[in-house]
């Protein structure tokens, strides 16, 4: 923790966080342990300090007009620890959020669970975390704001189950408290590793933001992941179903390398709202993947796009991109947001770290997710796709191609140096393997057709715009389709097209 940065207590952040006035308690008065005169009077003394009756407060109120439910520990009670009374507290705070169809906005600062009741407080979490887990499969948002101090069973359990989750700026987060470590191993921890800012990046958390800004963060996370109820189907956009056949796929080939090329960032940017998200979760960050909470017109989803290197011929798709990207899918799930699939790619990374890290695995759990989605699903063919990494973000229930874009199980001069021995014969194999636009419409694969009859690097503003427009209408069309029948009819639609024929 930097030395300026101040600890927030409950209430202040309250204040920060909730429109004034407000926010209604639910808390009523704690029901503790009777263990010992000397956990009474800490008890005691804990409460003149804090001016709470626990170390955490709950109830809900508004950001930005918007009802939310929040639960916040209180550091100056026993340093935030969770005993029984707190436990129970937490879970009937979350099941009334649950109860009353509130997003839940969770702020621990907490030391862990509290010594002096043992055993019982460490089970505790078992239910708090049983709790969670119920509010999400309601569809319910759960964001977390993680502050100075964090460690413990509340960083294992309702610390680190957030759909969304944020931490303040120098704050000290991790499992094992450095007392701790040093007491059990007689050497200090090194410094630097329990930070929000080296959380972020290794992608376990997804932003470090001060207290002042989280009521415009919740804002707009809640703006795709709670949206105004949308009736009817958005009406489809300027397109065409195929597109003209005279035009050679090789030519496509070269635009869509284009450095200049609209990519997922650039279409991201055109969008009504992006919320990056960052990391898988789990320690891992790939710059090959963006993940994001989007809105393209009044459509809220889940947007997993590959990213183009900087350096047209590097293949930057890892398994740890994959890996995100099934974060993305799971977010789309437990939300009930379609999910929109950017496919971009010069193929997956070949190399040694790749090979132990899973890459084959990841792509074939990738696929498996897909087909099995239950949220509404779009892919979109923004330019080069190239091998099972355009291949493990493909099965939706609707596709819609950029008419420049291209899939292929290898790069033209891959198959071309396969085939022939040489890449010069690149343009032939194109066309003969059927990769352009006009033959992916002919199979059955793509839907929409965004026109490009004026090459989207010339007017990469206005492609995104009405790129993101079709978009829209996309999953409008995808959330269309009764959810009984959703994954038949994607399984159907991939099984005729493996059983295609001339």
């Amino acid at each position: 923790m930097s030395t300026k940065t101040l600890r927030i207590d409950s209430a202040t952040l309250l204040d920060i966080v909730l429109d004034p006035d407000s926010f209604e308690s639910w808390d009523n008065s704690p029901k503790q342990p009777l263990l010992s005169a000397d956990y009474a009077a800490a008890l005691q003394s804990a409460s003149s300090k804090s001016n709470t009756d626990e170390a955490v407060i709950t109830g809900k109120g508004r950001i930005r007009g918007r009802e939310v439910a929040v639960i916040v520990s209180e550091f100056n009670f026993l340093a935030g620890s969770i005993g029984q009374a707190a436990a129970q507290r937490i879970v009937a705070a979350i099941q009334r959020a649950t109860a009353e169809k509130l997003p839940l906005l969770a702020g621990p600062a907490s030391g862990g669970t509290r010594m002096q009741e043992g055993t019982l407080a460490f089970l505790g979490m078992v239910s708090i975390t049983d709790a969670v887990r119920r509010h999400k499969e309601a569809a319910l948002p759960y964001l977390v704001y993680l502050r100075h101090p964090t460690t413990g069973g509340v960083m294992a359990s309702w610390g680190s189950l957030g759909h969304i989750t944020v931490a303040e700026p120098g704050a000290l987060l991790g499992f094992l408290g450095p007392r701790v470590y040093e007491a059990l191993y007689d050497q200090k921890f090194p410094d630097g590793v329990q930070t929000s800012e080296n959380l972020f990046r290794k992608g376990l958390i997804d932003a470090v933001v001060p207290a002042q800004e989280l009521p415009s963060l919740i804002d707009r996370a809640l703006s795709i992941l709670q949206p105004n109820s949308t009736e009817g189907i958005v009406p489809a956009p300027v397109g065409r179903p195929y597109v003209r056949d005279s035009k050679d796929v090789w030519e496509s080939v070269q635009r869509s390398r284009n450095p200049r090329r609209p990519d997922t960032r650039m279409l991201l940017a055109s969008a009504e709202e992006a919320l990056p998200l960052n990391g898988t979760g789990q320690g891992e960050k790939d710059p090959g993947l963006m993940l994001a909470l989007t809105r393209f017109g009044d459509q809220p989803c889940v947007v997993i796009g590959q990213q183009r290197p900087r350096h047209p011929e590097t293949a930057s798709l890892g398994p740890a991109s994959l890996r995100e990207a099934r974060r993305g899918m799971q977010l789309a799930q437990e939300l009930n947001l379609p999910l929109v699939t950017i496919i971009d790619t010069t193929g997956a990374e070949l190399s040694v770290q790749s090979e132990e890290g899973g890459l084959a695995g990841e792509i074939a759990r990738s696929l498996s997710e897909l087909i099995g989605l239950r949220s509404p699903s779009v892919s979109v063919l923004l330019g080069q796709g190239t091998g099972g990494a355009a291949l493990a973000l493909l099965p939706a229930d609707r596709t819609l191609a950029a008419e420049n874009s291209w899939l292929s199980p290898l790069p033209p001069e891959g198959a071309s140096a396969i085939i022939h021995r040489t890449t010069d014969r690149a343009a032939e194999m194109a066309r003969q393997q059927k990769i352009g636009v006009p033959d992916l419409c002919g199979f059955g694969l793509v839907d929409h057709v965004v026109a490009e009859q004026i090459d989207a690097a010339v007017r990469p503003r206005e492609f995104c715009q009405e790129l993101g427009a079709a978009i829209a209408a996309e999953i409008s069309l995808a959330r269309a389709i009764p959810d009984a029948h959703r994954l038949a009819r994607r399984q159907l639609k991939f099984q005729r097209l493996g059983d295609a024929t001339e």
